[in-house]
């Protein structure tokens, strides 16, 4: 269905970029240079106006004022941001004033695709509730992996096109990222989709009962009266075994692992013969594989048979993107599998709420945060309220009842008001000061100081002082790392480069810091 999108730019060349996108995926694109001339268009337009593509730096009126002009005017049209310069608060800063989703400079074909689909989408339901698209657990396609981020959608593009063989795959990351999702798509795009599926946490089965549940075992085998057990890899015969936390193999263990990769047979306990699989691998791990090798935990030349083909999947907070869209996608499923009667929403507040927080537990814990949050819902729409556990481990923010969503003073420039009535973040009592800048030792503040001279009186060296600094600011922002570097006066990348130079852990910047 042919749909008409208003792009919002200040830049001729972006606009003419985004049109011609948006007229390959079949729209027609209705363009203006800033907001207050969008607005002007939206109105003479009227509802013929689907779906608004908004720069948030622009003359006359910015995004932020297009949006608030919006809420004033009533006009509900779904709006899409795009950022290409501040950190992540900038953008809560647009879902809180109520922006769909947010897109980053600059933008890819697919990436305006997913987003132009997903908001088109919302807006066809009719408001009854839907039925789920699949029951949990069932089976996945590579439709069913919810993927906005430009990280994500490389990694399903790598994983389609190792599932058209049967070249052994590793998928790494961190838990709850998705990684047997993954694994699932991959299966069902293969010539073993009818097959069968199965999985085998290695990390979760006692280290003497891996060898018999992965390869089997026989008792009696030379008298005659056998007891047998098949084990996983003849379950998997014809299909895909996927290894889960495959770094957790005892050693003795991997020895016969590596023979059913290279022969393709194994060698079940107890048997006279080894017996022959056909098995498509997919392994998948939370643990640096290379560095287990070098401590001696992990065979070398296992690690090079099985990690043909690796795919990366990023962490949630490294594809903050996706998370409007997986929440939406969470709403709905568990609205339909609790059985609601009516439909549920997810406020602008929340939304931000949640696409603040960076998610140590990624996918999996956002996932249960929606399911509690639908359970408890008392209303047709989710608001910062339903996320108390999530709105009190922000870093330096405390829950309160008053209206809005707020970062405090280390945040945006100002609070901005939600709609609607919801709880609002504020500092907490015990968040440090300002520093002085950098120079200026007010007495009894010698520990903010940095020294600009070493021990034998020669001015030190850049390198050194600038590694003091970010590791300080690291503690004094509490490792928020848009705002340490937005202080710092550089972009992320560059961040995450000099913390990679100086040995601090990106994942865990508070550890090193100190």
């Amino acid at each position: 269905m042919t749909s008409h999108i208003l792009v919002i730019d200040d830049d001729p060349v972006q606009r003419r970029l985004l049109t011609n996108m948006i007229e390959r995926l079949g729209h027609v694109a209705h363009l203006a240079d800033n907001g207050r001339s969008g607005l002007e268009l939206l109105e003479r337009k009227g509802g013929m106006i689907h779906v608004i593509l908004l720069d948030l730096l622009m003359p006359e009126m910015n995004g932020h004022g297009f949006l608030e002009a919006l809420a004033e005017r009533g006009i509900d049209t779904p709006v899409i941001v795009q950022t290409g310069q501040g950190g992540i608060e900038t953008v809560v800063q647009a879902m809180q004033a109520g922006a769909f989703d947010f897109l980053v400079k600059p933008v890819s074909p697919e990436r305006l695709s997913i987003a132009i689909g997903n908001v088109l989408k919302m807006a066809s339901r009719d408001g009854r509730v839907k039925t789920a698209r699949r029951p949990r657990g069932g089976a996945v396609g590579f439709d069913d992996v919810v993927s906005a981020s430009p990280a994500m959608i490389r990694v399903l593009d790598l994983a389609r096109r190792a599932a058209q063989s049967n070249i052994p795959i590793v998928l790494e990351g961190e838990s709850g990222v998705g990684k047997e999702m993954v694994a699932r798509a991959i299966q069902a795009a293969s010539d073993r989709a009818s097959k069968p599926f199965v999985t085998v946490n290695c990390g979760a089965i006692p280290h003497n009962l891996v060898e018999s549940i992965l390869f089997g075992h026989e008792k009696g085998a030379f008298t005659g009266a056998t007891e047998k057990h098949s084990g996983k890899f003849v379950d998997a015969d014809g299909g895909t075994l996927f290894l889960d936390e495959i770094g957790d193999l005892p050693l003795e263990v991997q020895v016969k692992l590596l023979r059913a990769v290279q022969q393709g047979e194994i060698e079940t306990v107890g048997a006279r013969q080894p017996q022959r699989v056909n098995v498509r691998l997919i392994s998948a791990t939370n643990k640096d594989l290379i560095n287990e090798v070098r401590e001696g935990r992990f065979r070398e030349d296992l690690y090079y048979r099985l990690n043909v083909f690796p795919i990366t999947i990023p962490a949630l907070r490294r594809r903050k993107e996706d998370i409007p869209v997986l929440v939406r996608a969470f709403v709905e499923r568990f609205t339909a599998e609790q059985r609601l009667n009516h439909p549920l929403t997810v406020s602008s507040g929340a939304m931000a709420l949640l696409t603040a927080y960076d998610w140590p537990g990624n996918i999996r814990q956002l996932e249960n945060a929606i399911f509690r949050a639908v359970v408890l819902a008392d209303g047709g729409e989710l608001t910062v309220k339903d996320f108390p556990q999530i709105a009190t481990q922000i870093p330096g923010y405390v829950v309160a009842d008053r209206g809005g969503f707020s970062w405090g003073e280390g945040g945006p420039d100002r609070r901005l008001q939600a709609s609607t009535p919801a709880t609002v973040l504020v500092p907490r009592a015990e968040t440090p000061e300002k520093p002085e800048p950098f120079g200026a030792v007010p007495e009894g503040r010698f520990e903010n100081a940095i020294a600009s001279i070493d021990e034998g009186g020669e001015v030190r060296k850049l390198a050194e002082v600038e590694e003091e600094l970010i590791r300080f600011a690291l503690k004094f922002y509490r490792g928020q790392m848009s705002q340490v570097a937005r202080k710092l006066g550089i972009g992320r990348s560059t961040l995450y480069r000099k913390l990679k130079d100086y040995g601090i852990d990106p994942d865990n910047p508070l550890r090193e810091a100190a």
